[in-house]
């Protein structure tokens, strides 16, 4: 079956005259205008528009086509407009994308008092950075900016990754290995050790271990855990390592529950940044969001 937003991004092609137009007036990214309009043509079998330079001129069958659909359009967009303006304009609905662990350590807790509808995502950056360009979601929370030019990115806070361990860890004998002997019998100490991971992200592992060793851990961690805040709640029983982000233990280092084993001879830290489309119909609570997302990693 057509998909009917297809039907829309035509008109708003054959109105505007460009793709770019198009894209603007329905705050979607210009790859996704054209995506539809490729699509429709596969799915109606003709050619739709001429391209010539940047202008989208309307072939003898486009024009057809736009007669035969402009009105029902029409009336269907008012009817969007009619249940709108009696509903979901008093309750608007914002998608965010972020890690697993980033909600559970920061928005988790105060979802309650939004007064707006949420969904929350988890996927990987790529993904989400994607998906955002599509008007898929509203927010991104991210520590990779990605290329696309309809997408705001706006640092606000960032985060260490450093290498932490259970308390029975004995971190003394680590570090008297890594002054005396250096980096080289350090990186042997720390393999005979218990390694914790998780199944999706080696990243930080990855980047931790190339910045301070310069090249890739050649070992796989002992046990792969579902999520990083599932790393943290392991290593609490006494035992192990992991490479973490340093917002997700700062209570458990300051109880002694987890222990800050080694900030690396070089430190690794990742800018954390907003990402929202430039045109969107929800300012004012993406807004809202950042200003609590700011107010919680000051306090953590």
């Amino acid at each position: 079956m057509v998909n009917l937003e297809w039907y829309r991004t035509f008109k708003a092609v054959y109105k505007t005259g460009t793709l770019t137009g198009a894209a603007e007036s329905l705050f979607i990214s210009q790859p996704g205008v054209s995506l539809h309009l490729s699509s429709l043509e596969a799915y109606v079998g003709y050619k739709l528009f001429d391209r010539t330079g940047r202008k989208m001129i309307p072939t003898e069958r486009g024009k057809v086509l736009f007669n035969a659909v402009s009105e029902p359009i029409a009336k269907l967009e008012d009817v969007e407009k009619n249940f709108q303006r009696s509903t979901e304009k008093h309750t608007p609905t914002i998608s965010i994308g972020m890690c697993f662990e980033t909600f559970q350590t920061t928005l988790e807790q105060y979802v309650s008092t939004l007064d707006f509808n949420l969904i929350i995502s988890f996927g990987q950056y790529p993904e989400m950075l994607d998906q955002l360009d599509k008007g898929i979601l509203d927010l991104i929370i991210t520590p990779k900016k990605g290329t696309s030019p309809n997408i705001i990115h706006e640092a606000f806070s960032s985060e260490q990754i450093i290498l932490v361990g259970g308390k029975n860890v004995d971190i003394e004998s680590f570090h008297t290995t890594l002054e005396n002997k250096g980096s080289e019998y350090a990186e042997e100490w720390l393999k005979q050790e218990k390694w914790y991971g998780t199944t999706g992200d080696m990243e930080h592992l990855f980047q931790f271990w190339i910045l301070n060793f310069g090249h890739k851990p050649n070992f796989r961690p002992n046990y792969i855990v579902p999520n990083l805040n599932s790393i943290i709640r392991c290593l609490k029983g006494g035992s192990g390592l992991a490479v973490v982000p340093d917002f997700l233990c700062k209570k458990e280092i300051q109880k002694g529950e987890v222990q800050l084993i080694w900030e690396g001879e070089k430190k690794l830290e990742n800018t954390l940044y907003f990402g929202c489309r430039k045109n969107t119909n929800y300012q004012t609570e993406i807004d809202h969001l950042k200003q609590l997302f700011r107010k919680i990693m000051v306090r953590n």
